[in-house]
């Protein structure tokens, strides 16, 4: 029975080595999915303490907590973009980090306008706490706004394994150069896609299966996608957009103060202020009889 084993060992290396897909340590490695994943994690740790941890911190500990963990985490990214920049700028990766330290106040307070946004326009937020311990939406775009920056800095492949994660975690799917301002916010969250090249301005709110998405790709003479260029549409200042809305296209411009309406299919740009809706569907209501008759109680 042992060689059947070796055989299917075999197979397996013989697949490696055709087929590709493989992370060797030696090429140098990139990072593993558990890698990234255990990043994020301490970003949120480390974003905001106590409320991803097993238990709340006392304060006399928090100091000393915080300077291990921004040790430990900049020595986590400092690996991991080494890794992704194939050992050919370890100084570059080593800058990258600081500038990085140097933000995370900043995009802490962007991300309490997040926290203000949601209490702010969800009836149903008793406290801030609630917040960030329970909407989804806030762990999205929590690690979207630090993958965002990482993604400015030219950071390869870790900005979008991280957001990858943050989908998992939420199923909220934003790309990480996606560039979002203040005050956002994600009611529900569940099957909201926002693609690379969107531009959203400041206290803009989307419900669930909200898609802001590219039209058709534009392809090469072999038939190749293009890779580039701006696909995604722009979303201005003090626009809602409800559930399970489709707005394509890299040259839609969502004017500020827009409402787009549930269900709606959009691909060109409105005006500020405007109203965006279907028009309403003939929908009957019949009463159900015992003997299965049905009266018409549409009008």
């Amino acid at each position: 029975m042992d060689a059947i084993p070796a055989r299917w060992a075999q197979k397996m290396m013989d697949s490696y080595r055709d087929e590709g897909g493989v992370n060797t340590s030696d090429e140098p490695g990139l990072p593993s999915k558990p890698e990234i994943s255990a990043l994020c994690l301490q970003i949120m740790q480390l974003l905001f303490p106590g409320y991803h941890d097993t238990g709340s911190i006392g304060k006399l500990e928090l100091a000393t907590l915080t300077n291990e963990r921004v040790s430990a985490l900049a020595e986590d990214l400092r690996r991991a973009f080494q890794a992704v920049l194939a050992g050919k700028d370890d100084a570059g990766a080593t800058v990258t980090v600081g500038k990085l330290f140097d933000e995370l106040p900043a995009i802490r307070a962007m991300l309490q306008t997040d926290v203000e946004a949601a209490y702010e326009g969800d009836p149903a937020a008793r406290t801030r706490d609630e917040i960030i311990l329970s909407y989804p939406f806030l762990e999205a775009i929590a690690i979207q706004r630090v993958a965002h920056f990482l993604y400015r800095h030219e950071i390869p492949l870790v900005p979008r394994m991280m957001t990858e994660w943050a989908h998992v975690q939420t199923g909220i799917d934003i790309h990480p150069g996606a560039a979002i301002g203040s005050h956002f916010f994600i009611d529900h969250g569940t099957g909201v896609v926002i693609g690379e090249t969107c531009r959203i301005g400041a206290h803009v709110k989307l419900y669930h299966g909200v898609t802001l998405g590219a039209r058709s790709f534009a392809k090469d003479e072999t038939g190749r996608i293009k890779k580039g260029g701006k696909r995604h549409p722009d979303v201005e200042d003090n626009v809602t957009i409800y559930p399970n809305a489709t707005v394509l296209g890299g040259e839609t411009v969502i004017g500020r103060n827009s409402t787009i309406g549930g269900n709606v299919f959009l691909m060109h740009s409105v005006p500020p202020s405007s109203l965006v809706y279907n028009e309403e569907a003939q929908v009957r209501v019949v009463a159900k009889s015992s003997k299965g008759d049905t009266v018409d109680y549409s009008i």
